[in-house]
């Protein structure tokens, strides 16, 4: 594993690991699996973990992990603030405590105010005296270090950037988004002064794996070094000095395996003009063909009518990213075969979802397009006779 420096000059791991996607089973996380790969994690050399207090499970599953095993003094524990759910001073305390004690610690290494869009948003919390909060929680060791996660446009990104003595940052960012959310003029910015960057959606939440156009997966497939998309877009981002750590979602051991692999050896400026021209090559590729560019990070969950928000968007990509017959199949069995099914014809137009979309994404007007392409007229009736003897067939074994 590759180190890079924090702002007190403490080694960080180039790969960080993403507590947002542990393993799930039956809807809650899996403990078992999940402490497997933390510890399989911190053995390879990962020593930065991520979490949040609104991911479910994520902060408990994640201390009960570091405490069992006795690796709590060898990780740094990333968590952040729900900076929009706080209304008063004595909610940071609340929200505060109950992270120290899901993560069964007294102290948090890195802790971020949460998906800041804007500067008023931090400008709301100065109001409320944050800043002597952070200092205090910093004097008696209870924070190691403060920084804020960030989704919005580069503008943005520069005035919360210039707003307060941050420690570091994380921002969106892979080869997709190079001159979109923070993009790499933000990502310049905080190196030059000296605030370290996290990057997250390094995969655009699996959309540049899983969702390649056939032309894209050509040029890959081309690649005298034979890496995978993974891997070179991992690659990418480590090729530039200013990124400190990667985060990445990982959910199995051979993911964390191949993850901790390239990060042994992917060094600032290795990439080769014939890398970056592949890059670009895939990069309008993708850029061609995608409809709608949400990264499935579940913000916009739940929908009070039950919408499968993400779900629909990854279908309605897929359609035009690798072909027809793949989307609607995956449209199918993901989303309309469940027995409590919700199309998107059913978003009753409240607008809750976009309130809280990280890529700003006009997502009522987008699901009306999806559901069209989604459900054409034979593919409508062709759902009608799957549901009608799926459940009815399974009344009839209920009965039986």
């Amino acid at each position: 594993m590759q180190y890079r420096k924090d702002r007190r000059g403490e080694d960080v791991s180039v790969l960080g690991f993403g507590c947002m996607r542990f393993r799930r089973k039956g809807g809650v996380i899996d403990q078992e699996e999940t402490e497997r790969e933390v510890c399989r994690a911190v053995e390879l050399g990962v020593n930065y973990f991520d979490t949040a207090y609104i991911y479910p499970g994520s902060e408990a599953a994640l201390g009960q992990a570091l405490e069992k095993h006795g690796l709590r003094d060898r990780v740094r524990i990333a968590t952040k603030l729900p900076q929009y759910m706080i209304r008063s001073r004595e909610d940071i305390d609340r929200c505060f405590n109950e992270q120290l004690s899901r993560l069964r610690t007294d102290r948090v290494d890195y802790y971020l105010m949460h998906m800041l869009t804007d500067l008023d948003a931090w400008e709301k919390l100065a109001a409320l005296g944050i800043g002597d909060w952070i200092a205090e929680k910093k004097r008696t060791g209870a924070i190691g270090q403060i920084g804020f996660s960030f989704h919005g446009n580069t503008e943005m990104f520069l005035k919360v950037l210039a707003a307060y003595d941050w420690d570091f940052c994380q921002i969106q960012y892979n080869y997709l988004d190079e001159v979109s959310q923070a993009g790499r003029r933000g990502l310049q910015a905080a190196a030059e002064r000296g605030i370290p960057v996290i990057i997250m959606e390094p995969l655009r939440g699996g959309r540049l794996v899983n969702l390649l156009p056939e032309e894209a997966r050509r040029l890959i497939a081309a690649d005298p070094q034979k890496r995978t998309p993974a891997e070179l877009a991992f690659r990418w981002l480590w090729d530039q000095e200013a990124v400190t750590c990667v985060l990445s979602g990982m959910n199995s051991l051979e993911m964390l395996e191949e993850n901790c692999r390239v990060a042994s050896d992917a060094l600032p400026g290795h990439f080769t003009p014939e890398d970056h021209a592949l890059i670009a090559g895939i990069r309008d590729a993708i850029n061609s063909r995608l409809k709608v560019g949400c990264t499935g990070c579940g913000y916009c969950m739940p929908c009070p009518k039950g919408v499968d928000i993400p779900g629909a968007f990854y279908c309605y990509n897929e359609l035009y990213t690798q072909n027809r017959f793949s989307g609607l199949r995956d449209y199918f069995q993901s989303v309309t075969l469940r027995k409590d099914a919700v199309t998107p014809d059913q978003c009753v137009g409240c607008g809750r979802c976009e309130q809280h979309c990280p890529q700003h994404l006009p997502i009522r007007e987008e699901l009306k397009k999806a559901d069209r392409a989604l459900r054409p007229f034979y593919a409508r009736i062709a759902l009608a006779v799957g549901r009608w003897w799926l459940f009815r067939r399974g009344r009839k074994d209920t009965t039986a």
